[in-house]
């Protein structure tokens, strides 16, 4: 029998998610007034292979918000535990995500992250706020495989990465 008092449903929910491990992208842009903008996610998801879709999710107060806007570029990056620290960089104060020589301008100008699994260039076609976060649909027109690593997990609040069963 456990004593423990069972967590409220929204505590329930949280919690369900914490215990949910998901792959950490980073996502940067260029906001409006040009200066590079950026932040890490765990709801990126591919949508269709043909024409290259990818899905994810954002809260609408994040810094980065005023650049996902239908057009624009941005690029996605996946990260293996070898480029934890982005994933760290990209979670600090503003106005440190981008000094240093971790990136550099990619197509279209967006920051473009050095020492990724992997990263992609597309352009936003369509942006659905859902109460205050959105989900952001963008089609994959660039890209590059960087040196192979495991994939950077996220679980109960600590980066991790997998081991085989």
């Amino acid at each position: 029998m456990n004593d423990a008092t069972p967590p409220s449903d929204l505590e329930a929910f949280k919690q369900t998610f914490r215990r949910h491990a998901a792959g950490v992208a980073a996502i940067t842009a260029l906001a409006p007034d040009g200066t590079p903008v950026g932040f890490t996610a765990t709801s990126l998801a591919s949508l269709a292979a043909v024409p290259p879709l990818v899905t994810f999710n954002m809260a609408r107060i994040a810094s980065a918000w005023p650049a996902m806007t239908v057009g624009n570029h941005l690029a996605i990056h996946t990260l293996g535990p070898r480029s934890r620290h982005l994933a760290e960089k990209l979670a600090a104060d503003n106005a440190v995500r981008f000094v240093g020589d971790h990136w550099s301008p990619g197509p279209h100008g967006v920051p473009v992250l050095s020492g990724v699994t992997a990263w992609m260039v597309g352009r936003i076609l369509e942006v659905h706020p859902v109460h205050n976060n959105a989900v952001v649909v963008v089609q994959i027109e660039d890209g590059a495989l960087g040196e192979p690593d495991d994939a950077l997990l996220y679980h109960e609040r600590t980066y991790m990465k997998p081991t085989a069963l």
